[in-house]
């Protein structure tokens, strides 16, 4: 069974323009510094991002890959006789990115909702204060964060996880995911549960060994963990019904000082969020191949059905869903009062990228993946994509994503629960979420994948 993968060594800094002018710039304090090279001026430009967190990749993985970001200061350089480079780091969560930007030391950074949260808060403490600009990707029901249990566990919904160890990220959105599941469930999250404070491949080892019950986390790790056969989904985040996102913070310094070097960015991830809306395949891959991750979990997330929706726009319901995590965060005492008015900043992305945001995201449709192709097909309903999965042969299938049946989270095919309902049939991420639908549709009953592969066919 295939473990958790390793990130790759990569080259930390990127040159992107070689000047040969002469010409001077004022250089600025932190991240963005400037020295003499070769007799031409030249600045660095610190990027914090997340390999693994895959619904930022239009701000990381994607965009390092594609060098948009560099290009477009390889054009600014020319005109201003400057070599621009850029630093790009990689974190496994949002914390360590925020720590870096108080300290003056990245520029730059993409995390999830929560964590932005923080970064506001932690940015006025100290004295640094940061700017929200755009959004990466989100989803606008909650379905980015999951939680997920062992294979062979006994827990099949939520109220099940009394008095066991659950695996998050104290300050992440899957945290604020769970906390407000539970008590949705009736449960105390302080009281009822133990929770482990762990980084996501931490928490996913700790379930793999059974010190851990459960594991509530953020994208990429309940699809991958699922993928690989090591978990099973136990609460779908979209059953909140409140968006959930990623996005951009810059130090508002930064911003204030080289302004022209932030609208690049911005143009630059407008750009990856064009070729990842044309080309979801190739740039499935692409992030696959520098993260390690399969390019199958790539795909749940980032497809053209897929969990996220890209789009930089800072839209006022993902403010709205902001501002609504806010107290989460306080009763964990994690920020006092955040103002998030004052923390988003929409000029720049007005400035930089004019062109119109993209429409929301219509319901998913089944999708499915054959090997050798580079583009999928999609279905008008679970039973024909079925129907395709029988007609193929098995080897041949590399996924087949289907959408949940009520939130309409996608989720894999082979590892949804599938219900019959006479000739119909519908697919649930959770074995609760099947078992509500039963419960309410007299005749109905959950079957096992290949018998709904059956009955479809």
């Amino acid at each position: 069974m295939p473990g958790t993968p390793a990130l790759p060594t990569r080259s930390p800094v990127r040159l992107v323009s070689l000047s040969l002018a002469t010409l001077l710039v004022s250089a600025c304090g932190g991240a963005a510094g400037a020295d003499d090279t070769a007799g031409a001026r030249t600045v660095t430009v610190t990027v914090g991002y997340q390999s693994k967190t895959i619904n930022t990749v239009t701000a990381g993985t994607l965009l390092r890959s594609l060098g948009y970001f560099e290009e477009e200061l390889a054009a600014r350089g020319k005109k201003d006789g400057v070599t621009y480079k850029v630093a790009w780091q990689d974190y496994a969560t949002g914390a360590p990115i925020t720590a870096q930007m108080t300290a003056g030391k990245i520029d730059i950074g993409s995390m999830g909702d929560f964590p932005l949260l923080i970064n506001a808060a932690r940015g006025k403490q100290l004295r640094q204060p940061t700017r929200l600009v755009a959004v990466t990707g989100y989803n606008l029901r909650g379905g980015l964060n999951t939680v997920v249990t062992a294979p062979g566990s006994a827990v099949r919904s939520l109220a099940d996880l009394r008095g066991k160890k659950v695996s998050t990220s104290v300050g992440s959105a899957a945290d604020g995911t769970l906390v407000r599941a539970l008590q949705r469930a009736g449960l105390d999250p302080e009281k009822d549960i133990r929770k482990l404070n762990q980084q996501p491949s931490v928490g996913a080892s700790a379930l793999a060994a059974g010190s851990a019950d459960a594991l509530s986390q953020f994208v990429a790790w309940p699809g991958l963990l699922a993928y690989q056969g090591r978990a099973k989904a136990v609460y779908d985040g979209a059953e909140l019904n409140l968006p959930t996102f990623h996005g951009v913070t810059v130090r508002e310094k930064f911003a204030g000082e080289r302004p022209g070097i932030l609208d690049d960015f911005l143009k630059a991830q407008r750009r990856a969020t064009d070729h990842l809306r044309e080309q979801p395949v190739a740039a499935a891959e692409s992030v696959a191949e520098e993260t390690g991750l399969p390019a199958e979990v790539v795909y749940l997330y980032n497809g053209a059905n897929g969990i996220a929706t890209f789009d930089p726009a800072l839209r006022p319901e993902l403010i709205d869903a902001l501002k609504k995590d806010v107290p989460v965060l306080k009763a964990a005492k994690l920020v006092g009062e955040v103002d998030v008015d004052a923390f988003v900043d929409r000029a720049p992305l007005e400035r930089a990228a004019q062109a119109p945001s993209y429409p929301k995201a219509a319901g998913a449709k089944p999708e499915l993946w054959l090997k050798g192709q580079t583009a999928t097909r999609t279905f008008d309903s679970p039973k024909a994509l079925l129907k395709a999965v029988g007609a193929a042969k098995a080897k041949d299938v590399r996924a087949a994503y289907v959408p949940d049946a009520v939130t309409g989270t996608p989720w894999f095919a082979d590892k949804a629960v599938w219900v019959a309902d006479g000739a119909d049939l519908r697919a649930f991420v959770t074995p609760s979420g099947a078992q509500a639908y039963v419960g309410t549709h007299p005749g109905s009953r959950v079957v096992a994948y290949a018998t709904a592969v059956g009955l479809a066919s």
